[in-house]
Protein backbone atom coordinates (compact mmCIF):
# COMPACT_ATOMS: atom_id res chain seq x y z
CA UNK A 1 0.00 0.00 0.00
CA UNK A 2 1.67 3.26 -1.02
CA UNK A 3 2.22 5.94 1.76
CA UNK A 4 2.15 9.82 1.37
CA UNK A 5 2.69 12.49 3.98
CA UNK A 6 -0.06 15.02 3.89
CA UNK A 7 1.44 18.44 3.72
CA UNK A 8 -1.13 19.99 6.42
CA UNK A 9 -0.75 17.02 9.98
CA UNK A 10 2.60 15.96 7.72
CA UNK A 11 1.66 12.67 9.11
CA UNK A 12 2.25 9.24 7.09
CA UNK A 13 -1.26 7.98 5.55
CA UNK A 14 -2.55 5.83 2.85
CA UNK A 15 -2.79 7.08 -0.91
CA UNK A 16 -6.18 5.98 -1.12
CA UNK A 17 -7.19 7.88 2.24
CA UNK A 18 -5.85 11.22 1.43
CA UNK A 19 -7.02 13.91 -1.72
CA UNK A 20 -4.56 14.91 -4.10
CA UNK A 21 -3.63 18.33 -5.18
CA UNK A 22 -1.84 18.96 -8.36
CA UNK A 23 -0.46 21.72 -10.32
CA UNK A 24 -0.81 21.53 -13.88
CA UNK A 25 1.50 22.29 -16.46
CA UNK A 26 -0.24 25.40 -17.13
CA UNK A 27 0.33 26.17 -13.08
CA UNK A 28 -3.40 25.42 -12.20
CA UNK A 29 -3.76 24.13 -9.07
CA UNK A 30 -6.74 21.99 -8.61
CA UNK A 31 -7.93 19.04 -6.26
CA UNK A 32 -7.20 15.56 -8.13
CA UNK A 33 -10.21 13.18 -6.34
CA UNK A 34 -9.59 10.53 -8.95
CA UNK A 35 -5.65 11.02 -8.24
CA UNK A 36 -5.09 10.36 -11.63
CA UNK A 37 -4.63 13.56 -13.41
CA UNK A 38 -1.62 14.19 -15.14
CA UNK A 39 0.39 17.19 -13.29
CA UNK A 40 2.69 17.47 -9.68
CA UNK A 41 0.68 16.21 -7.34
CA UNK A 42 0.99 16.65 -3.25
CA UNK A 43 -1.34 15.16 -0.45
CA UNK A 44 -3.26 16.35 2.38
CA UNK A 45 -5.59 14.71 4.63
CA UNK A 46 -9.69 15.05 3.72
CA UNK A 47 -10.17 17.29 6.73
CA UNK A 48 -10.62 21.46 6.83
CA UNK A 49 -8.37 21.57 9.73
CA UNK A 50 -5.40 19.95 7.83
CA UNK A 51 -5.96 22.44 4.88
CA UNK A 52 -5.52 25.31 7.43
CA UNK A 53 -2.58 23.75 8.75
CA UNK A 54 -0.91 23.66 5.28
CA UNK A 55 -1.79 26.98 4.14
CA UNK A 56 -0.14 28.08 7.63
CA UNK A 57 2.73 26.11 7.42
CA UNK A 58 2.96 26.70 3.57
CA UNK A 59 2.99 22.99 2.78
CA UNK A 60 1.63 23.30 -0.81
CA UNK A 61 3.78 26.28 -1.55
CA UNK A 62 7.11 24.05 -0.46
CA UNK A 63 5.38 21.04 -2.44
CA UNK A 64 5.37 23.09 -5.58
CA UNK A 65 8.31 25.29 -5.29
CA UNK A 66 5.79 28.51 -6.20
CA UNK A 67 3.70 31.46 -4.36
CA UNK A 68 -0.06 30.05 -4.33
CA UNK A 69 -3.19 33.29 -4.67
CA UNK A 70 -5.37 33.29 -1.27
CA UNK A 71 -7.96 32.72 -4.19
CA UNK A 72 -6.68 29.05 -4.65
CA UNK A 73 -6.86 28.60 -1.76
CA UNK A 74 -10.21 29.38 -0.64
CA UNK A 75 -11.57 27.75 -3.81
CA UNK A 76 -9.75 24.30 -2.29
CA UNK A 77 -11.63 24.92 0.91
CA UNK A 78 -14.52 24.77 -0.97
CA UNK A 79 -13.86 22.20 -2.94
CA UNK A 80 -12.91 19.74 0.24
CA UNK A 81 -15.71 21.22 1.73
CA UNK A 82 -18.07 19.05 -0.95
CA UNK A 83 -16.21 16.43 -0.83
Amino acid sequence: MPMRQCVGCQEMKSKKEMIRVIRTNEGEILLDATGKKNGRGAYICPDLECLRKAIRNKGLERSFKQMIPKEVYEALEREMERL
